[in-house]
Protein backbone atom coordinates (compact mmCIF):
# COMPACT_ATOMS: atom_id res chain seq x y z
CA UNK A 1 0.00 0.00 0.00
CA UNK A 2 1.24 3.55 -1.19
CA UNK A 3 1.82 6.10 2.03
CA UNK A 4 -0.72 9.04 1.50
CA UNK A 5 0.41 12.51 1.73
CA UNK A 6 -1.68 15.35 2.83
CA UNK A 7 -3.38 17.33 0.48
CA UNK A 8 -5.05 20.87 0.08
CA UNK A 9 -6.95 21.24 -3.31
CA UNK A 10 -8.92 24.44 -4.26
CA UNK A 11 -12.35 22.01 -6.68
CA UNK A 12 -15.18 24.58 -6.96
CA UNK A 13 -14.50 27.47 -5.42
CA UNK A 14 -14.12 25.09 -2.08
CA UNK A 15 -11.07 24.27 -0.21
CA UNK A 16 -10.20 20.49 0.88
CA UNK A 17 -7.82 19.30 3.05
CA UNK A 18 -7.49 15.70 2.72
CA UNK A 19 -5.04 12.52 2.15
CA UNK A 20 -4.73 10.27 -0.72
CA UNK A 21 -1.76 8.07 -2.42
CA UNK A 22 1.08 10.35 -3.58
CA UNK A 23 0.83 8.29 -7.16
CA UNK A 24 -3.26 8.87 -7.60
CA UNK A 25 -4.21 11.52 -10.48
CA UNK A 26 -6.60 14.47 -10.05
CA UNK A 27 -8.58 12.03 -11.57
CA UNK A 28 -8.87 9.47 -8.82
CA UNK A 29 -8.86 12.01 -6.24
CA UNK A 30 -11.69 13.61 -7.45
CA UNK A 31 -13.98 10.04 -7.79
CA UNK A 32 -12.69 8.60 -4.88
CA UNK A 33 -11.79 10.88 -2.22
CA UNK A 34 -14.10 13.90 -3.12
CA UNK A 35 -16.80 12.01 -4.96
CA UNK A 36 -17.07 14.45 -7.69
CA UNK A 37 -17.99 11.51 -10.09
CA UNK A 38 -19.51 13.91 -13.27
CA UNK A 39 -15.39 13.97 -14.56
CA UNK A 40 -15.92 9.87 -16.27
CA UNK A 41 -12.42 7.95 -15.95
CA UNK A 42 -12.64 6.68 -19.89
CA UNK A 43 -9.03 5.38 -21.52
CA UNK A 44 -6.74 6.45 -18.77
CA UNK A 45 -4.15 7.72 -21.45
CA UNK A 46 -5.59 11.11 -22.59
CA UNK A 47 -7.35 10.03 -25.61
CA UNK A 48 -10.66 10.35 -24.79
CA UNK A 49 -11.26 13.76 -22.80
CA UNK A 50 -14.01 12.64 -20.60
CA UNK A 51 -11.90 13.49 -17.77
CA UNK A 52 -11.28 17.23 -18.83
CA UNK A 53 -11.22 19.90 -15.79
CA UNK A 54 -10.44 23.36 -15.81
CA UNK A 55 -7.27 24.25 -14.09
CA UNK A 56 -6.62 28.01 -13.50
CA UNK A 57 -8.97 27.81 -16.66
CA UNK A 58 -7.15 25.88 -18.68
CA UNK A 59 -8.73 22.52 -20.19
CA UNK A 60 -6.68 19.61 -18.36
CA UNK A 61 -6.87 15.87 -18.66
CA UNK A 62 -7.36 14.98 -14.80
CA UNK A 63 -6.80 11.22 -16.00
CA UNK A 64 -2.69 12.56 -16.32
CA UNK A 65 -2.41 14.77 -14.20
CA UNK A 66 -0.55 13.96 -11.29
CA UNK A 67 -1.85 14.63 -7.65
CA UNK A 68 1.17 16.53 -6.64
CA UNK A 69 1.34 18.56 -9.59
CA UNK A 70 -2.01 20.01 -8.64
CA UNK A 71 -0.95 22.14 -5.91
CA UNK A 72 -3.27 24.62 -4.71
CA UNK A 73 -4.19 25.50 -8.53
CA UNK A 74 -7.93 26.55 -9.30
CA UNK A 75 -9.90 23.42 -10.43
CA UNK A 76 -13.63 23.53 -11.79
CA UNK A 77 -15.35 20.26 -12.31
CA UNK A 78 -18.37 19.88 -14.08
CA UNK A 79 -20.19 20.03 -10.73
CA UNK A 80 -18.81 23.50 -10.49
CA UNK A 81 -19.21 24.88 -13.87
CA UNK A 82 -23.49 25.77 -12.94
CA UNK A 83 -24.24 28.33 -10.46
CA UNK A 84 -26.54 27.24 -7.70
CA UNK A 85 -29.84 28.36 -8.87
CA UNK A 86 -29.08 28.29 -12.88
CA UNK A 87 -27.25 25.83 -15.77
CA UNK A 88 -24.16 27.52 -17.03
CA UNK A 89 -25.03 28.53 -20.66
CA UNK A 90 -22.70 25.68 -21.89
CA UNK A 91 -24.74 23.48 -20.05
CA UNK A 92 -27.83 25.27 -21.21
CA UNK A 93 -26.78 25.51 -25.16
CA UNK A 94 -25.92 21.92 -25.09
CA UNK A 95 -29.26 20.69 -23.47
CA UNK A 96 -30.78 23.25 -26.10
CA UNK A 97 -29.47 21.83 -29.16
CA UNK A 98 -29.29 18.02 -27.68
CA UNK A 99 -25.56 18.12 -28.50
CA UNK A 100 -25.07 14.71 -26.18
CA UNK A 101 -26.77 11.66 -26.00
CA UNK A 102 -25.47 9.20 -23.83
CA UNK A 103 -23.46 11.67 -21.72
CA UNK A 104 -20.12 9.65 -21.07
CA UNK A 105 -18.26 12.59 -22.94
CA UNK A 106 -20.40 15.32 -21.95
CA UNK A 107 -18.78 16.89 -18.58
CA UNK A 108 -15.57 16.86 -20.47
CA UNK A 109 -16.98 18.07 -23.88
CA UNK A 110 -18.81 21.01 -21.91
CA UNK A 111 -15.98 22.11 -19.46
CA UNK A 112 -13.79 22.73 -22.83
CA UNK A 113 -16.51 24.15 -24.67
CA UNK A 114 -16.56 26.82 -21.44
CA UNK A 115 -12.59 26.96 -21.23
CA UNK A 116 -12.75 28.39 -24.67
CA UNK A 117 -15.34 30.91 -24.40
CA UNK A 118 -13.66 31.90 -21.26
CA UNK A 119 -11.04 32.64 -23.36
CA UNK A 120 -12.87 33.64 -27.02
CA UNK A 121 -16.30 34.67 -26.53
CA UNK A 122 -16.91 34.34 -29.88
CA UNK A 123 -15.06 31.55 -31.54
CA UNK A 124 -15.44 30.60 -35.31
CA UNK A 125 -15.98 27.21 -36.28
CA UNK A 126 -12.66 26.07 -36.57
CA UNK A 127 -11.46 27.64 -32.95
CA UNK A 128 -14.46 25.67 -31.62
CA UNK A 129 -13.23 22.27 -33.42
CA UNK A 130 -9.83 23.14 -32.51
CA UNK A 131 -10.85 23.30 -28.72
CA UNK A 132 -12.83 20.30 -28.60
CA UNK A 133 -10.23 18.01 -30.78
CA UNK A 134 -9.12 16.44 -27.70
CA UNK A 135 -12.48 15.27 -26.39
CA UNK A 136 -14.22 12.19 -27.92
CA UNK A 137 -17.98 11.46 -28.68
CA UNK A 138 -19.39 8.18 -30.06
CA UNK A 139 -22.99 8.56 -29.92
CA UNK A 140 -24.02 11.92 -31.54
CA UNK A 141 -22.38 13.88 -34.26
CA UNK A 142 -20.35 16.58 -34.10
CA UNK A 143 -22.28 19.46 -35.56
CA UNK A 144 -25.33 19.05 -32.57
CA UNK A 145 -21.93 19.96 -30.14
CA UNK A 146 -20.41 22.79 -32.58
CA UNK A 147 -23.94 24.44 -33.05
CA UNK A 148 -24.26 24.02 -29.07
CA UNK A 149 -21.00 26.25 -28.76
CA UNK A 150 -22.22 28.92 -31.04
CA UNK A 151 -25.50 28.76 -29.14
CA UNK A 152 -23.85 29.31 -25.79
CA UNK A 153 -21.24 32.34 -27.17
CA UNK A 154 -24.77 33.97 -28.73
CA UNK A 155 -26.13 33.49 -24.74
CA UNK A 156 -23.60 35.02 -23.21
CA UNK A 157 -22.47 37.99 -25.68
CA UNK A 158 -26.20 38.56 -25.48
CA UNK A 159 -26.89 38.51 -21.64
CA UNK A 160 -23.56 40.21 -21.24
CA UNK A 161 -22.06 37.60 -18.98
CA UNK A 162 -18.11 37.04 -18.26
CA UNK A 163 -17.29 33.68 -17.44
Amino acid sequence: MSAEIPLTLHINGQTHRLFAPGHWTLLEVLRYRLNLTGSKQGCDKGDCGACTVMVDGRPTLSCLSLIGEVGERDVITIEGLAEPTRLHPVQDAFDQCGALQCGFCQSGMMISAASLLERNADPTVLEINEALGGNLCRCTGYTQIVKAVQTASAMMNSKGEVL
